[in-house]
């Protein structure tokens, strides 16, 4: 069973050519879809049919079994129950790392151990080497879509037996090598929104499980200048939404979020580049590395404080207790506490942490 792989299957692209690339190379391949979210909608459609529908239609192509997981209850308990508790309590949670630290990698790797299979594969756009000291994440070799910052809070545990076959590829030659397999994932539209729930108007979704709790939006002299919905649907930094019209005396300019108060329920908003969305230092939680141990300390890193942020030139402190006070050599704008710190030096993810606080 050494040459034997379970590839998490979701009805996409990319976990689809991960199956065919695998196969190509030799491996014992077989599927398994991964049901984490089993809301419907209100006229009973559920809303993983269809991916389910894409997975079964892609082995069939390929000649390899499919089987599902239900692992909604670890999807819940290990994801959307902290996300909501984070939201709660005035933070920008990211469930997408939670998901991946708590269930692709935690409660699917232990099925697929249960299996007997040798390894685990995944669609993720990352790359996954052995060295002398131990497993490395790389970024992915598409620019564009490199998701090691997702990964950054996965163990040397996790990483061992993980297989990321199209972290080597761009995602144009993904998307030509399944037509070219008669895949029909190939023009499949990404999957954006929430890890596993999908695409959906976000504080819609969200009011189904916090209440709307109106307040006041303050300016930096605390004159009430608009009225919002509750903090928790709102992030530092956000622009849209916010419904503040003109005000006398004021430049015709946009207003964004730049700090929030759940104790009152008040946000404060600030128009322009002010100086209150922008931070050169932030503090986060106990950091995750993935060699287990920190960078030595000297080191200028790269971090990334949201996706898809160019990397920032940075230092950090570990405090005794795992914490980080990280310094920045330019300051950052809009650092939203509940969102993850990840770092990195040169190709190499080194590991991340969530922000907890933002600091001038």
């Amino acid at each position: 069973m050494n040459n034997s792989v379970v590839v998490g299957l979701s009805g996409g692209v990319d976990s689809s050519v991960t199956a065919l690339l695998l196969l190509e190379q030799g491996y014992d391949v077989r599927a398994v879809f991964m049901k984490n979210w089993v809301e419907t909608t209100p006229g009973g459609e559920c809303l993983w049919e269809q991916d389910v529908e894409d997975a079964m239609q892609v082995c069939d192509t390929l000649g390899i079994p499919l089987n599902t997981i239900d692992l909604s209850r670890a999807y819940w308990d290990g994801v959307f129950a902290h996300f909501l508790e984070e939201y709660r309590n005035g933070l920008t949670p990211n469930p997408d790392i939670v998901c991946n630290q708590e269930v692709k990698f935690k409660a699917f790797r232990d099925h697929v151990v249960e299996l007997g299979a040798s390894h685990l594969a995944t669609g993720h756009y990352a790359r996954c080497t052995k060295s002398d000291s131990g497993w490395m994440l790389q970024r992915g070799l598409d620019p564009n879509k490199d998701q090691s910052y997702f990964l950054c809070m996965l163990t040397q545990r996790q990483l061992e037996g993980t297989l990321f076959p199209v972290g080597a590829m761009l995602k144009s030659d993904v998307r030509k090598l399944a037509a070219r397999a008669g895949l029909g994932t190939h023009a499949k539209k990404d999957s954006t929104g929430i890890c596993f729930v999908g695409e959906r108007p976000f504080r819609e979704f969200l009011a189904q499980f916090l209440p709307v709790s109106p307040g006041e939006i303050l300016d930096t002299d605390g004159h009430v200048i608009g009225e919002h919905e509750g903090v928790h649907f709102y992030t530092i930094g956000q622009r849209s939404g916010l419904g503040i019209g003109g005000i006398a005396g004021r430049p015709d300019a946009p207003w964004y979020v730049a700090a929030k108060d759940p104790a009152t329920n008040t946000l404060i908003a600030v128009q322009g580049n002010h100086p209150l969305l922008f931070s050169r230092s932030l503090r986060t939680a106990p950091a995750s590395w993935i060699a287990g141990q920190p960078p030595a300390q000297e080191l200028t890193l790269a971090a990334k404080t949201r996706y898809r942020q160019p990397d920032q030139e940075c230092t950090i402190e570990p405090e005794s207790d795992g914490t980080l006070l990280v310094h920045f050599a330019t300051p950052q704008r809009a650092v939203a506490p509940g969102q993850y710190a990840v770092f990195y030096l040169g190709e190499t993810c080194l590991g991340g942490a969530m922000i907890t606080g933002a600091e001038s």
